[in-house]
């Protein structure tokens, strides 16, 4: 596992994406590739955020209770293979898997043979669900199947709530900021331009998603200083190991506050699971402290690889990481996104302006984008890794292990392969359209230095008014939770899942909407047979989405096209489409 940016923020340092001549096309702007350089990075960025997420991970998996949808549907397909084959209910599971497996994949296949030539307007996932009108914005079911099996796993709450922040924004907001165009910003940007709809789109979600995340910190900060005290207090001398007995039937308490505490009945599964997930502990103090010297050794070592970035930079991109690390885990166990390049933006942004143009704060952005990224993303990869394990009784120390020793292997093979191909298409890349990634995150390196027209008016007031409501969202949920208010707490919405609603299409949050949809009925049908099959269904899905992908890929390889295209039009179109076919008809006699 390796999150490299080679087609991002690593080709955007290159004097190819500066395109020569201009502002911040000077030498210290400009740094050229080389695969040592890219290796010995990838090493000094991608060790750190595994053990800034380690003390929260009995957080995520026990006592929130994270989905983390794609983690849960591998650890059903695993434990599906491997159940005993005597067993009624792991047959009847084995062959829904199967079933769904093979017909998600089957129904890739079929959708692409609709989709071509007219590339995304063609196919089954232009069809306007809502109307052609709710379709402009995004409003529509692309039968994408793995949309639909993470909503099959996901909570209702988290569902309804990316479908509310999609509502809120896609529907309302941004639609009423596009309006001002042309006096809250310039006309005719693109939609990916940080000057433009793009700025208010990214900063507003990411206000919130820090809100909540700094909320909940500030939580489990507390929630220690108080264990803290009361075992200095001797308020709760003997505190038995939880699950000690499998037949106990307790819940874990993780608020160490307190002891475990008399609940509901659980499964003897869930009991064995949580007794496997807590007995290989790595302690907190162990995990900050490799955190501290993996840090230190960055702090002193990437200056060197990029002089551009001061020791001072290096130290406060580390000293913030580990608050967006929690925050990309916690929203991407609740809505299996990650929203890792979003932070990687803004820190392009701050560092880029902190350095300066004059001192190469181009590459002193996108360096620091490149450390929070490789810093955030393989944070939530191994708590989604550890919900794996919980689910399939894999001793956590094995997961652990097993992440780094696969992040220390992409680290050499991932800028390998890439400087393979790279050296291999490298004729080509002086063309106009080769690296348009790394022109757009060049682009906004540029606009933190100070260069392209700054940010949009209003954009950073609204992302004062969305923290300000998400933190209030956050006060009312924990109130609500602390006061056993249930009415209360079972209204107020997620507020990271409307953040995740503010970045990505509206047709997400229809996908998986649909699948709680789905889930909701079946419940209603037949109760039981929904607790156990719908897991297995909704693993299938995703599983079998991910391999129709490969599947269409293969296919692009041997550069097959879709024969057909599917279109929807609205009438008038349609009507004025037939007069000019007409026309051509005629003077073809």
């Amino acid at each position: 596992m390796c999150v490299g940016g080679f087609g991002s923020y690593i080709l955007a340092m290159s004097k190819n994406a500066a395109e020569g001549g201009g502002a911040g096309s000077d030498g210290l702007n400009v740094e050229e590739r080389s695969v040592g350089r890219l290796i010995a990075f990838l090493f000094l960025t991608h060790f750190a955020g595994l053990f800034a997420i380690l003390p929260f991970r009995d957080y995520f998996i026990m006592r929130h209770n994270l989905t983390f949808p794609s983690g849960t549907a591998t650890a059903h397909l695993i434990n599906t293979i491997h159940t005993p084959h005597g067993a009624k209910q792991a047959r009847k599971q084995v062959s829904v898997l199967l079933k769904t497996f093979v017909g998600t994949m089957a129904w890739s296949v079929f959708t692409w043979f609709f989709s071509g030539p007219g590339g995304p307007a063609c196919g089954f996932q232009a069809f306007p669900t809502f109307g052609l009108a709710a379709f402009r914005r995004g409003f529509s079911f692309n039968f994408a199947m793995s949309n639909v099996g993470v909503g099959m796993l996901s909570p209702y709450k988290i569902t309804l709530s990316m479908l509310a922040g999609s509502l809120l924004s896609w529907g309302v907001l941004w639609p009423y900021i596009e309006s001002k165009e042309g006096s809250w910003y310039p006309a005719g940007l693109g939609d990916y331009s940080l000057s433009g709809i793009n700025a208010y789109r990214t900063f507003t979600g990411i206000s919130m998603v820090l809100a909540d995340g700094l909320f909940l910190l500030l939580c489990i900060l507390l929630r220690t200083l108080r264990a803290m005290m009361a075992r200095s207090n001797n308020k709760h001398p003997h505190h038995p190991p939880p699950f000690r007995c499998l037949s106990e039937s307790v819940v874990v308490n993780n608020d160490s506050s307190s002891r475990p505490i008399p609940g509901p009945s659980r499964s003897f599964d869930d009991r064995r699971r949580a007794q496997v997930f807590l007995r290989d502990r790595v302690s907190s103090l162990a995990s900050a402290l490799c955190y501290v010297a993996l840090s230190a050794v960055s702090v002193a070592a990437i200056p060197r690889l990029y002089p551009q970035l001061a020791h001072r930079h290096v130290a406060a991109a580390y000293l913030a990481a580990p608050v967006f690390a929690f925050s990309n885990a916690y929203g991407n166990g609740i809505t299996d996104m990650h929203v890792a390049a979003m932070y990687g933006k803004i820190a392009m942004l701050v560092f880029g302006s902190w350095a300066g143009l004059g001192r190469g704060g181009v590459v002193a952005g996108l360096a620091a984008c490149g450390i929070f990224v490789s810093a955030v993303s393989p944070a939530a990869d191994l708590v989604q890794e550890c919900r794996t394990g919980y689910l399939t009784l894999t001793s956590p120390h094995t997961v652990l292990l097993g992440q780094i020793a696969g992040t220390a292997l992409g680290c050499v093979v991932s800028p390998v392969v890439f400087w393979v191909l790279y050296k291999l298409y490298d004729r080509d890349a002086d063309g106009p359209d080769t690296v348009p990634y790394a022109k757009l995150y060049r682009a906004m390196a540029m606009l933190g230095t100070g260069q392209g027209g700054g940010l949009p008016r209003h954009s950073l007031l609204h992302c004062e008014i969305f923290f300000a409501i998400a933190l209030v969202v956050g006060v009312v949920r924990e109130v609500a939770a602390r006061r056993g208010w249930r009415v209360v707490g079972r209204f107020v919405p997620s507020t990271i899942a409307m953040a995740v609603g503010f970045f990505v299409s509206p047709k997400l949050a229809v996908g998986m909407c649909a699948g709680s949809v789905v889930v909701f009925l079946w419940k209603r049908h037949d109760r039981d047979e929904a607790r156990v099959l719908a897991p297995a269904v909704a693993a299938g899905m995703i599983c079998g989405d991910g391999f129709g992908l490969l599947l269409l890929s293969v296919l692009a390889i041997f550069k097959a096209r879709p024969p057909i295209c599917i279109m929807f039009l609205s009438r008038d179109v349609n009507a004025r489409l037939d007069a000019f076919l007409a026309t051509l008809h005629k003077s073809s006699y």
